[in-house]
């Protein structure tokens, strides 16, 4: 540790947001982050303790607490105080395939669970981790480096999210000849079309892409695995297949009035704006526009509140989320001690956005949708929603009841449903013959990453179901290490 005393010496310092009525008026990254010498003293915060559980990745109270990537914080937190950027990087890169992209999208479980936060604020261990993978490309040290040997051995991974990058970029390091195939026009999957442009910016992503293809990586887009070309020809062509398609099939609300014209799922909203933006900056029109218009969105997660911010920018005139469950408390409950997750209320920047813009938090609690208003030619007008409350049933358990009499209805002439998914669509488990599980997911042999169908391995969400970044480039990772092992007997790849 090259500063012991730095947590008492230093205050947690982070990028500064650009305020909320001037960033709406864009769709660009709205951050500002720290001068150099600002930042490196933001690693000296770090304590290096005994016990790090920053980089733990551990299950506690049901959630993880740490990084599931188990990065070595804590030693290139003390490399960015002492100014060694490159080693820095190298010792970030053992662990986490993309922190360009971590470094902007990930909630930081490693800060939640850092030591300095029992007591204070902790260490700004993600915007340290920013300015180590931005530094590495300004300065060369992130550029392509393709692997010297070459096995003769073929992988086809099927989906180009953070977990098929991962998986494609590990086994093409140990020298493999992987192929990616995307079924939509550009790859990057989630983290193309999934994450909002001023969360991620699509150059980042592409700027990542440019670099594995350098270091030889094929990406094939705009084939659909399952329907474009068959499993049993990709089997015929490549030694083994990865399935990385994600947990895309979006859970629906049936309610009456569901076939109303301007009901939508999320992620199709989301991925036409992006797609539109990218395209032709919005100009083509061909995305669902918000402007002028009052908006519902079905949900409460991150997916839902990046449905509040793109609304906003597109100039809506109004915007309601409504979630099912309570309110989660302001402050850390007693039953939720440090170093679990902390399960406490976050106001996330669609909703600082909201509150800046229509004078409200757009959040309504403990509510669900009992019908869809519709006008005679069959267009929403509105959205009748119902109060729930929580009530032990004979059983012990806790269920959501609908409060009688507690109906209203909220104007609407467009829905977004962003009520999470329901696990992977079935046509592309159905052409390889991969049995699912009782949630929608592959299902893999227990404790591993093959399917029950031989050479055929499964990962990410599509494994896993709905999670994080992180988690994703985790699982990644851990397949590739499983289908190196089984092509070559044993495995040159770590999983950190």
């Amino acid at each position: 540790m090259g500063k012991p005393t730095g947590f008492m010496e230093y205050a947690r310092q982070t990028s500064k947001a650009e305020p909320p009525k001037a960033r709406v008026k864009h769709f660009n990254e709205f951050h500002l982050h720290l001068p150099e010498k600002e930042q490196q003293l933001q690693g000296a915060r770090c304590m290096e303790c005994g016990v790090p559980f920053c980089q733990s990745g551990m299950m506690l109270g049901g959630m993880a607490s740490g990084c599931p990537l188990h990065n070595l914080v804590p030693e290139w937190n003390d490399l960015v105080y002492m100014g060694n950027w490159e080693q820095a990087y190298n010792r970030l890169k053992k662990t986490n395939n993309f922190p360009e992209f971590t470094s902007r999208v990930c909630p930081a479980l490693c800060e939640n669970a850092c030591t300095c936060g029992l007591l204070g604020e902790p260490v700004a261990t993600k915007e340290n981790e920013y300015a180590i993978i931005e530094h590495a490309y300004e300065r060369g040290y992130a550029k392509a480096c393709p692997p010297r040997v070459r096995t003769g051995k073929t992988v086809a991974v099927i989906g180009s999210g953070p977990a098929g990058l991962a998986a494609a970029d590990q086994l093409n390091k140990r020298g493999h000849s992987v192929t990616v195939f995307e079924r939509a026009d550009r790859p990057g999957g989630l983290l193309m079309y999934g994450i909002p442009n001023m969360k991620l910016e699509k150059r980042i992503v592409e700027r990542k892409i440019r670099i594995m293809e350098e270091e030889g990586v094929t990406f094939m887009t705009g084939i659909n695995v399952g329907r474009d070309v068959k499993g049993e020809k990709l089997l015929h062509d490549f030694d083994r297949v990865v399935l990385a398609c994600g947990a895309t099939n979006p859970r629906d609300i049936k309610a009456p009035g569901r076939e109303a014209e301007g009901i939508h799922f999320a992620v199709d909203f989301l991925a036409a704006n992006t797609k539109s933006l990218l395209e032709s900056g919005l100009s083509d029109c061909n995305y669902v526009n918000a402007k002028g218009k009052d908006v519902v969105i079905i949900g409460g997660g991150d997916t839902g509140n990046d449905c509040v911010a793109t609304c906003i920018r597109h100039g809506c005139k109004s915007v309601t989320q409504i979630e099912m469950m309570p309110k989660a408390p302001d402050c850390r409950a007693e039953n939720n001690p440090w170093p679990q997750w902390p399960r406490v209320c976050k106001t996330d920047y669609g909703q600082e956005e909201a509150i800046a813009l229509l004078g409200r938090d757009p959040r309504i609690y403990e509510s669900t949708v009992k019908e869809f208003m519709k006008d005679k030619d069959g267009k929403l007008t509105g959205v009748k929603i119902v109060k729930l409350c929580q009530e032990k049933e004979e059983s012990g358990r806790m269920a959501m009841k609908e409060v009688p009499g507690s109906e209203q209805v909220l104007k609407a002439q467009l829905v977004l449903i962003a009520a999470g998914f329901l696990g992977s669509e079935n046509y592309v488990a159905e052409s390889f013959g991969a049995a699912l599980d009782a949630r929608g997911n592959i299902k893999t042999q227990p404790g591993s990453y093959r399917t029950h169908v031989e050479r055929v391995f499964a990962t990410g969400d599509m494994r896993r179901g709905q999670s994080l970044v992180v988690w994703a480039i985790r699982e990644g990772r851990e397949a590739a290490r499983a289908v190196d092992e089984s092509l070559m007997g044993y495995t040159g790849l770590g999983v950190q």
